[in-house]
């Protein structure tokens, strides 16, 4: 599989992930997510497949877009996307929150095998390190 091919794919999965027409879509989430996904949400809570697949369906409609998307490709059927992404909602302040997920390419096609949202209080670049 080629690196740039891979990034362009997941990308876009990720970004049918953010569209409300999917979002509220269980059988169109079903298909992206694998069946032991789990996702530490930016609220603390961890959620397993059912209960993502449940909480989506009651969650207010909003405008998610993604910023500096990058792929790290972990083995050739393994892949970490990690992206900044900013919620709008009418009458609401724009939320940011880095993302981090964990993809697995099996059955022929790609699948988020877990994921993570840390909310983000300011824009810091995202190739500052933490290590000394």
């Amino acid at each position: 599989m080629k690196e740039i091919g891979i990034s362009e794919t997941l990308r876009e999965l990720e970004e049918q992930l953010l569209s409300n027409s999917v979002r509220t879509n269980p059988a169109a989430v079903s298909t992206l997510l694998a069946e032991e996904f789990r996702e530490f949400g930016s609220s603390g809570r961890i959620f397993s497949k059912p209960e993502i697949l449940h909480e989506l369906q009651h969650e207010s409609p909003a405008q998610i877009s993604i910023q500096e998307f990058h792929v790290s490709l972990l083995s050739d059927k393994i892949a970490l996307v990690t992206y900044r992404s900013i919620k709008r909602q009418p009458g609401s302040q724009p939320i940011e929150s880095l993302r981090s997920s964990l993809w697995i390419f099996r059955d022929a096609r790609w699948q988020m095998h877990f994921h993570q949202g840390t909310k983000a209080s300011t824009k810091a670049s995202t190739n500052a390190s933490i290590l000394p």
